[in-house]
């Protein structure tokens, strides 16, 4: 279930982060009418990734917290 969460906030964010792609390089063809909109879209996908991004950092660290996982690796004790 955690990685599930995990793995689903990092398609969200790289979506998010897609789509602002997107909107930075789409043209539009009547010149420039449409690059205040563009604009604001990107601005709102950039702001959903670090939304995302923020929420996932606090579920990890509400999650250690919790004890739900567990951290494992090298242990700073010689």
């Amino acid at each position: 279930m955690k990685q599930v969460f995990v793995a689903l906030a990092f398609v969200g964010i790289l979506v998010s982060l897609g789509s602002a792609l997107v909107f930075m390089l789409k043209r539009d063809p009547q010149g420039d009418a449409g690059d205040s909109r563009r604009a604001g879209r990107m601005m709102r996908s950039l702001a959903l990734r670090v939304g995302l991004s923020i929420v996932l950092f606090l579920c990890i660290l509400l999650a250690w917290k919790l004890g739900y996982l567990q951290p494992s690796g090298i242990s700073s004790q010689p």
